[in-house]
């Protein structure tokens, strides 16, 4: 709850988490919770680092408790109160949608006017809402696909939504749902942001997909980096390493007996091996031409050792 609300919940909101007035009062007095102002507290943890995100959530909980009980935040906002990765997206404005009023964008509040409101809307804690599909079909109207496919890959991952509500959500939309649509058909599939943003350029310029295989044991590009992730490309014989940034959130559970969680496609021992690595780090990701360039001549590299060539069958 104190995370969808920028670290910051009131008295209330501890109560209905199941916090009593004595265990409220005990984490005041030791430090552990600080008084923000009357009534409103935040985690000592949480004071330590804000981030743009953390305001961001602050300033919706704000305008969401002075606006009116029609007024309900959307596009990004919602996304962020539903605790989904806003990189890449601006959070210089809050937006909200609701029947009436002064659209457009006004004192840091960009707000859409939709009469009717329309469905997929949501009340949570006293927080009014887009569901997460409606969310993130708006996002895909709007902002940069980039950005909007990593929104979408992490509520997938998280089990928010999955295709059938996200198409859902986009036959809805009053205005963008052409753009929406080209966003959905680029998801991923991704665990991260890293892996998002990599998966996006590599398809963006017309490189080879990945095996869903994971790489084969092999000696890494960069040894000093341990928590590096690869993408297997067995036809190139090339491993594509990367930093794995921001990993997705997902509800961590027990499998039962008779349903257990099936294991991931292990490598064929017998299968090809790399023969080349090619090191992609998160800032070298904010330069799509490069790390598509980068990749072309790590396959290029791998085709000379090893004397394989892959002819273009439409051209013979």
């Amino acid at each position: 709850m104190a995370s969808i609300r920028g670290g910051v919940f009131t008295r209330a909101d501890a109560r209905a988490s199941g916090y009593h007035d004595a265990d409220i009062d005990s984490l005041l007095h030791s430090g552990s919770w600080r008084r923000i102002r009357r009534g409103t507290y935040a985690a000592h943890r949480s004071l330590m680092l804000v981030t743009d995100e953390v305001l961001y959530l602050r300033r919706i909980y704000d305008v969401l408790r002075a606006s009116g009980p029609g007024v309900f935040a959307s596009h990004q906002s919602a996304a962020a109160l539903h605790a989904l990765p806003v990189w890449g997206l601006d959070l210089t404005r809050v937006h909200v949608t609701a029947a009436d009023g002064r659209s457009g964008r006004l004192r840091g509040v960009h707000r859409h006017i939709r009469d009717p409101v329309g469905p997929g809307l949501q009340l949570w804690n006293r927080l009014r809402m887009a569901s997460p599909a409606r969310a993130i079909a708006e996002v895909a109207a709007t902002a940069p696909p980039a950005p909007a496919v990593v929104l979408a890959d992490a509520a997938m991952y998280a089990g928010l939504v999955d295709r059938r509500t996200l198409n859902h959500a986009v036959t809805l939309l009053d205005h963008g749902t052409k753009r929406a649509s080209r966003v959905l058909d680029q998801l991923t599939g991704s665990a991260s942001i890293a892996e998002s943003r990599l998966r996006f350029i590599l398809a963006g310029a017309g490189l080879p997909a990945p095996s869903p295989s994971p790489p084969p044991d092999s000696e890494p590009a960069d040894p000093d980096v341990s928590a590096a992730e690869g993408l297997w490309f067995p036809d190139e014989r090339t491993v594509v390493e990367f930093e794995p940034r921001f990993p997705f959130w997902c509800e961590e559970f027990e499998p039962s007996v008779e349903e257990p969680i099936p294991e991931p496609a292990a490598a064929d021992p017998d299968g090809p091996q790399p023969v080349e690595h090619c090191w992609i780090s998160w800032t070298d990701l904010a330069d799509p031409p490069t790390v598509a360039d980068r990749i072309r001549t790590t396959f290029t590299r791998a085709a000379r050792r090893t004397g394989i060539r892959h002819f273009d069958l439409a051209r013979m």
